[in-house]
């Protein structure tokens, strides 16, 4: 859970506030009414997420609260209730992430949307392309202080060389003007390969020239900015393109995952399964079966079944957050693994010991599953799973509680 410093005199914002905040699980509220209260909580030890200030407080009535925060490095939003251009411009230099001024309730809506950001910001990586140090190291320093994770580089071909080292990028910006590949011949690369179907572009020039936003664009481009930019023009687009990746992702995930376990679909697992196999022929696939489910659903009830289902798929994606887990139907699910072969037997060893400890819901109901695994070049995923099928029932048939990985004789 990550803290966030609010200090602001007024009890209604500080109560609007923690509000906000406490509705988010991700985050925890430390309320201040004054400058001294704020400098006890920096000095204590204690990390931040971000900063929300007023600006007019009573021991600091001159913003002097904006000084002594930044030094700790922590993001810091204003919240104010005057707009003052000078001001403005004045904080955002010194590094304040932005300038919110308490107009209806949407100001503190965006200034918690700000901070949730800055939470998502933080498992995000960002590449930058532009042969200028300058425009590099500034672009490098202000998404930083947006607590994204900065990857710099000197034109298209280091870029894509980032690429295929770095395959958790979401968002590429570049400039147009580089040497040996320029921005737009990098978005054209970029969008013929389909892994990079999701990847955010936005371009950036100063050369002035009108055409080349919608070459950029027309190119697969998501957005392009003419340099020099404002602060906040910036921010809003990266968040808006951000925004929208996230909810294309939702939608399709939607499509994609089962209702009540959040695991991948049937569906799914065929289509992408078979994707797999054709890149890597030495896959595994394990399918696991939760023991004497019907029993407990005949016992407790379907609810308490489903509750079992859910901390069950949700202890499978934990160990097996590497790989592809999908429901396969009723109480069973299948994992296909691109790892060694030992290392899926280890990581499921572990997870049936993890299983046999707990005790779930107000029932204390203990589970235990069978499974049965494949591994090989089969050249078919059917083929693969119905050997595993056949493992999980020589399993069933042996007691139970155990993974088989070759038929028994």
């Amino acid at each position: 859970m990550y803290k966030v410093l609010v200090t602001e005199d007024s009890p209604i914002v500080r109560k609007i506030l923690f509000k906000l905040i406490e509705d988010n699980p991700h985050f925890q509220s430390v309320l201040c009414e004054d400058l001294a209260s704020a400098q006890k909580q920096l000095n204590s030890g204690e990390t931040f997420l971000a900063a929300i200030v007023d600006l007019n407080l009573p021991d600091a009535p001159n913003g002097e609260i904006v000084d002594i925060i930044l030094p700790y490095d922590i993001p810091t939003i204003v919240l104010t209730g005057n707009f003052d251009e000078h001001l403005r411009h004045m904080l955002l230099d010194k590094g304040v992430l932005d300038y919110i001024t308490k107009e209806s309730r949407y100001s503190y809506m965006q200034v918690v949307k700000l901070i949730d950001r800055l939470r998502k910001n933080m498992s995000t990586k960002v590449l930058v392309a532009d042969d200028s140090l300058t425009s590099q190291s500034f672009l490098n320093n202000f998404l930083r202080k947006f607590r994204f994770e900065v990857i710099c580089v000197n034109d298209g071909v280091e870029a894509l060389d980032a690429l295929e080292v770095h395959k958790d990028i979401k968002l590429v910006i570049s400039d147009y003007m580089m040497p040996n590949m320029d921005g737009f011949e990098l978005v054209k690369k970029i969008r013929q390969d389909r892994r990079y179907q999701d990847l955010i572009f936005i371009g950036l020039s100063a050369t002035g020239n009108s055409m080349l936003s919608a070459k950029f664009i027309k190119s697969g481009a998501n957005d392009f900015l003419s340099k020099p930019f404002y602060h906040e023009e910036f921010f809003c687009r990266v968040l808006h393109n951000l925004e929208l990746q996230e909810m294309m992702t939702q939608v399709r995930d939607a499509a994609n995952l089962d209702p009540l376990t959040s695991t991948y679909n049937r569906r799914y697992l065929f289509e992408y399964g078979e994707s797999l196999l054709a890149a890597n022929t030495n896959i595994t696939v394990s399918i696991i079966d939760v023991d004497d489910f019907k029993p407990i659903n005949d016992t407790y009830g379907h609810k308490t079944g489903d509750t079992l289902l859910e901390v069950f798929s949700l202890l499978l994606k934990r160990y097996f957050s590497s790989d592809l887990v999908a429901r396969y139907g009723g109480e069973e699910f299948v994992v296909i693994s691109e790892r060694h072969y030992q290392d899926v037997i280890n990581t499921t060893e572990m997870f049936m010991n993890k299983l046999r400890g707990l005790e779930l819901t107000e029932h204390k109901i203990t589970m235990t599953c069978s499974i049965g695994v494949s591994t090989g070049d089969t050249g078919s995923l059917d083929e693969l799973i119905d050997i595993a099928d056949k493992r999980l029932y020589e399993a069933k048939h042996a007691g139970k509680d155990r993974i088989i990985e070759m038929v028994a004789v």
